[in-house]
């Protein structure tokens, strides 16, 4: 029994006892703690120069301020990352309300099962023109620009104004029409933008905003516009009580819907069929067949004007907003009321959804935003919801005409009649100054007048992600949409917006036949705040899988960073 057993390894093989202590490995290089980058002398001694002849003129000296900035990129690249090395797998980082976890947060598509990881209570910033007038916020599919670097606002003096979407600030100006302009749209493939404004005219735009044409469209003011999901034609909505579809590429008008019996104030076209949906002042929605002009159903259940129209990114739910103080959810499967939303102490004024999520967002002239989750079981019986997922009740110091999520969902942006466009992010975890539970807080008083006035180059990165969506699941009882090809030619090099050089606004001369002159600011008084506004609520496709909703995006050409005036 105490014979050792026997070694069948051959002798060079068995590892042999070491002559000399373990040796520990041991850094030589980086013993210190990282250090910020060298300032650049001759940026300083400019800064300096620039000071000293403030003090010599008598002027107090501007101190610079670094912007305010939210990084969107860095969550997707992860994202994207963890796509590529688990392509067959669900995993998702763990989150724990503590700030180290903050580098973990990943777009919300990343939490397909999570509708909290996409409200967007937290304020980033206010931005603002020198001639304060209320402003409108309809942009590309929700606000933004098609790369998502942007955002376009148009204000009752004709103005359309580009904030940059990473850092906030004011980046350029155009004189875009003579009067209040009403309503406005990107193409879904963002090569266009059609725009109409108070005295019925209708006009065509190119990212880098030269004017193409204009016409008269209407009698009277026009308060919506909707493109089809070919982009072929588009439907405007106006106070003379009709609906008219026009041709995109002819600029004729092709039908006349009537049946209103007063303004109306919004349209939408479905995101993927032959379908309009229409609200006016007769407290009526319509829902309209484009290609025979006849009227498919009509829905009584609001007491007062419609002032908002939504439809959900899969086409299968639309939202209303009213003036009777309710947010009503349409089921048009079964053509039956799916929720009541009341929360708003005055009337509601906008309405978007989420482009991942099952959460609806509505602004009311008390300057309230509220998030509603719908992602529940249906209710039973149809009770009215009256606590939303989140409130944030002094959003703004009045009416907000409109609002609308980044592509990505990360990012709301809201205009409102107090002259101020304001930015909300999502909440960090273990952030100490969240006011989500608390209904939020009012935001800070301006300080910054939107850079306007800023002489100095400054460095604007631009964040964009790559990628089409997907990834996330088909749909299973809606039909599918429109394809988007427009991701495969930028990455081909075939599309000419997908190269560093297109910045909707700035140039492109090359592939846009130049960049036009920007027209001088209007004279004379402002013409005054009409009483209604029309708020464009386009979402991203929507999957449907094992109940759940996924978002389905489109893709974005990355661009590099760029130099330019504030």
């Amino acid at each position: 029994m105490d014979t050792p057993i026997p070694v069948l390894l051959p002798s060079s093989s068995i590892p042999r006892p070491l002559s000399h202590p373990r040796l520990e490995w041991t850094p030589k290089r980086y013993l210190s703690d990282p250090q910020p980058p060298p300032m650049d002398d001759a940026r300083v001694l400019e800064q300096e120069m620039a000071a000293a002849r403030q003090l010599q003129d008598g002027k107090t000296v501007k101190k610079t301020r670094p912007r305010r900035t939210v990084d969107f990129n860095a969550g997707m690249g992860r994202w994207d990352l963890l796509r590529k090395h688990r392509p067959n797998s669900t995993y998702v980082p763990s989150m724990r309300p503590a700030p180290p976890f903050i580098v973990d947060l990943l777009p919300p598509i990343a939490y397909p099962g999570n509708s909290s990881t996409s409200l967007c209570t937290k304020f980033i910033h206010t931005s603002t023109n020198k001639i304060r007038c209320p402003v409108n916020v309809v942009t590309v599919r929700t606000t933004w620009t098609p790369e998502g670097r942007r955002v376009l606002t148009g204000s009752t003096s004709g103005e359309f104004t580009l904030w940059n979407g990473l850092t906030f600030n004011f980046e350029t100006i155009l004189q875009a029409h003579d009067s209040a302009v009403r309503a406005f749209q990107f193409t879904h493939s963002g090569s266009f933008l059609a725009s109409a404004d108070q005295n019925g005219i209708i006009k065509y735009f190119q990212p880098n905003m030269n004017n193409l044409t204009a016409w008269s469209g209407h009698r009277e003011a026009i308060r919506g516009l909707s493109f089809s999901p070919d982009d072929r034609r588009f439907a405007t909505a106006s106070d003379d009580s009709t609906i008219r579809i026009w041709s995109f590429e002819e600029s004729r008008e092709e039908r006349v819907l009537t049946g209103h019996g007063w303004d109306v104030k919004c349209v939408e076209w479905h995101p993927s069929k032959g379908l309009l949906v229409s609200g006016s002042k007769d407290n009526q929605i319509k829902f309209w067949d484009p290609r025979t002009g006849a009227v498919l159903s009509t829905l009584h259940q609001h007491k007062n004007t419609i002032q908002g129209l939504a439809w959900s990114p899969n086409g299968n739910l639309v939202a209303s907003a009213s003036r009777d103080q309710t947010i009503r959810v349409f089921d048009i499967r079964a053509m039956k009321e799916f929720r009541i939303l009341r929360g708003h102490k005055k009337e509601v004024c906008s309405v978007t959804w989420h482009p991942v999520h099952p959460i609806l967002v509505s602004g009311g002239s008390e300057g309230a935003v509220l998030h509603w989750d719908l992602g529940g079981p249906e209710p039973t019986t149809l009770q009215p919801v009256t606590q939303p997922r989140a409130t944030l009740s002094q959003a703004h110091d009045s009416n907000i005409w409109s609002m609308a999520f980044h592509p990505m969902g990360h990012l709301l942006a809201t205009a409102s009649n107090d002259h101020t466009t304001r930015f909300w992010s999502r909440e960090r975890p273990g952030d100490a100054t969240s006011v989500f539970s608390g209904g939020g807080e009012k935001p800070p008083e301006i300080t910054d007048m939107s850079g306007q006035d800023d002489e100095d180059d400054a460095m604007v990165p631009g964040f964009s992600y790559g990628g089409t969506n997907k990834w996330w699941g088909k749909d299973e009882d809606t039909a599918v949409g429109l394809g988007d090809n427009s991701f495969s030619q930028r990455a081909s090099g075939d599309d000419p917006m997908g190269s560093d050089d297109f910045i909707p606004g700035f140039g492109a001369a090359d592939q846009f036949g130049g960049p036009s002159p920007v027209a001088p600011k209007q004279s004379g008084p402002l013409p005054g705040q009409e009483e209604m506004w029309t708020a464009d609520s386009r979402g991203e496709e929507w999957g449907n899988r094992r109940g759940g909703w996924v978002g389905r995006g489109r893709g974005h050409n990355p661009s590099g960073p760029r130099r330019g005036r504030y």
